[in-house]
């Protein structure tokens, strides 16, 4: 059996050629109720791949079961490692962690500085520190707020702490369920900022969006999700066919 030590030590550049982040044939259900199709990806490492639909196209039940907390079948690899029968606690410990959507991604009744300090119970003890000044470089603002209990924060700065507890497991793969659902326009410039950043430091990034504008700004390709099949792939460049993204978001039967 695996020591959780054992376990925590993640080869984060991973095998040669390998990508980030790699799923294939990969089904989602929800009791007897199938949701997700054969769907496959891959993310490199310092890279963002959107998973793009309407309401109801499986989105978020694609990211759970990547996470593991959605019962799900088919391969997922990070970094070459197969993390396929691995429940949830022990895929985040080989490099995957999951910002749900905004609905109870964060402890509110709990204070910035406990919400924090919860992301970082998994990081090595003698790492917590940097790991926390880095999430705060991230977020200057979290730290005019640290005492403030999480609930109180508004829609921008509550999300700004989910994505700092998710990176305080210092991942190799950032894995996130729209994010700008419900914030200003005015948070998006910083979002946009802080994942070019976590590019920049090779982090792998997926996340599901149906702001179209938004994915078109951030994503360097993405996939289209239709009633939990996947209907189409492509580059960034593409994004900007509004019109033909939005046929395929209605899928072959729209």
């Amino acid at each position: 059996m695996q020591t959780t030590q054992q376990i925590q030590q993640v080869d984060r550049a991973g095998q040669h050629g390998q990508p980030a982040l790699g799923i294939a044939n990969f089904n989602v259900s929800h009791g007897r109720i199938q949701v997700v199709f054969d769907v496959s990806l891959q993310v490199r490492a310092g890279e963002m791949l959107a998973v793009l639909g309407s309401n109801g196209a499986g989105k978020s039940s694609l990211l759970g079961g990547i996470a593991g907390v959605v019962n799900n079948q088919g391969s997922v690899t990070v970094n070459g490692v197969n993390l396929e029968r691995l429940p949830a606690h022990l895929r985040s410990l080989k490099g995957i962690s999951f910002v749900p959507e905004r609905r109870g991604n964060i402890f509110s009744a709990m204070s910035v500085a406990e919400n924090l300090d919860i992301g970082l119970r998994l990081t090595a003890a003698d790492r917590q520190a940097a790991v926390k000044a880095d999430i705060l470089e991230l977020f200057p603002i979290l730290t005019k707020r640290m005492s403030a209990p999480a609930g109180m924060l508004s829609g921008g700065e509550q999300q700004m702490l989910a994505i700092g507890m998710a990176l305080g497991r210092e991942p190799s793969v950032l894995v996130l369920d729209e994010p700008s659902q419900g914030l200003a326009p005015t948070i998006f410039d910083l979002l946009q900022d802080t994942f070019d950043t976590l590019k920049k430091r090779n982090m792998a990034i997926l996340l599901a969006e149906q702001n179209l504008p938004f994915a078109t700004r951030i994503a360097d390709r993405y996939i289209v999700l239709s009633q939990g099949e996947q209907v189409a792939e492509g580059e960034q460049s593409d994004l900007h066919d509004h019109s033909r993204i939005m046929a395929l978001f209605m899928g072959p039967k729209g």
